[in-house]
C-alpha cells in the first residue's frame, strides 16, 4: 500500500465519522425541537417509546461504528457489524408498522396526504434495508461498504428533516424539500472524493440512485391504483377509513 492510498484511506475514515456526526446532529435537532415547541411528549404509547429508542439506538450505532474505524479500532467495529445487521431488520419492521399505525388511527401530519405519508416512510426504510443489505454485501470492500451505509444513513434523517425545515410552508413539496435536505450528505461525499481522490466513487452514484427512485416511486405509489388499494386495505376498519387519503388533513388549531 502506497502512502498515498494511506492518506487518501484515513482522510476517507475521518471524513465518514464527521459525516456520522453531522447526520446524528440533524437527528437529535429535529426530535428535540419537537419537543421543545410542545409538538410531542414522553407522554405517549410504548411502542412509540420502543420505535424511538432502536431508531436513537442506530444512530448511536452507527455514528459508533465510525468512531471505531477513524480511531482504528477496526477489528471491533467487525464484531460488532453483526449486531448492526439485525438492528437494521429491526429499524425496517419497526418503521413500516409505526406508518401504518399512524395511518389507521388517521395521524399522518398534515403537511402530507395520508396515502403519500404511508408510502413515504414505508419506502424510505425499506430504501434503507435495501443499502444496508448491500453494504454488507460488500463489506470487504470498504470504499463500497462506507458509501452505501452513508447514503441508507443520511435516508434515516428524512424525518428530523421535516421536524426542522418550515413544512407548512412548503406544501405541497414539503417531501422533495426533505429529499433534498437529505441529499446534502451524499452530495457531501461525491465533493470529498473529487477533493481527495479526483473522481467520485461509484458507491456514491448507486446510493444516490437509490435513494432518488425511492423518492419517486413515493409520488408514483401514493397516487396510482394499487397504492390507493394498499393504502385502503391498511386503513379498513379503523379511524384512518374516514380520512380521505389525497387529501391535506385540517391545520391544528391555533394556540
Amino acid at each position: 500500500m502506497t502512502a498515498t492510498s494511506t492518506q487518501v484511506r484515513l482522510r476517507d475514515h475521518r471524513f465518514f465519522f464527521w459525516l456520522a456526526v453531522a447526520m446524528t446532529v440533524v437527528i437529535v435537532a429535529g426530535f428535540s425541537m419537537q419537543l421543545a415547541m410542545g409538538r410531542s411528549s414522553f407522554a405517549v404509547p410504548v411502542r412509540l417509546h420502543i420505535h424511538a429508542a432502536v431508531f436513537f439506538g442506530w444512530t448511536a450505532l452507527y455514528l459508533m461504528q465510525n468512531w471505531l474505524v477513524a480511531s482504528g479500532s477496526v477489528a471491533l467495529h467487525r464484531r460488532i457489524g453483526w449486531l448492526g445487521a439485525g438492528w437494521a431488520v429491526a429499524v425496517v419492521v419497526l418503521g413500516i408498522y409505526m406508518t401504518v399505525m399512524m395511518v389507521r388511527r388517521g395521524g399522518a401530519p398534515f403537511f402530507f396526504v395520508p396515502s403519500y405519508f404511508l408510502f413515504m416512510n414505508s419506502l424510505s426504510v425499506l430504501c434503507f434495508g435495501g443499502l444496508v443489505a448491500a453494504a454488507i454485501r460488500l463489506r470487504r470492500q470498504t470504499a463500497w461498504h462506507n458509501r452505501l451505509m452513508a447514503c441508507a444513513m443520511a435516508g434515516l434523517t428524512g424525518p428530523a428533516w421535516g421536524r426542522l425545515l418550515p413544512a407548512p410552508f412548503m406544501i405541497p413539496w414539503v417531501g422533495w424539500g426533505v429529499f433534498a435536505a437529505v441529499m446534502l450528505f451524499p452530495i457531501a461525499g461525491v465533493v470529498a472524493d473529487l477533493r481527495t481522490r479526483g473522481r467520485v466513487h461509484p458507491g456514491w452514484w448507486w446510493g444516490i440512485a437509490a435513494l432518488t427512485v425511492t423518492q419517486v416511486a413515493m409520488d408514483v405509489a401514493a397516487t396510482s391504483a394499487p397504492g390507493l388499494a394498499l393504502y385502503r386495505a391498511a386503513v379498513a376498519g379503523t379511524p384512518g377509513e374516514a380520512v380521505a387519503p389525497l387529501s391535506y388533513p385540517p391545520f391544528p388549531p391555533l394556540s
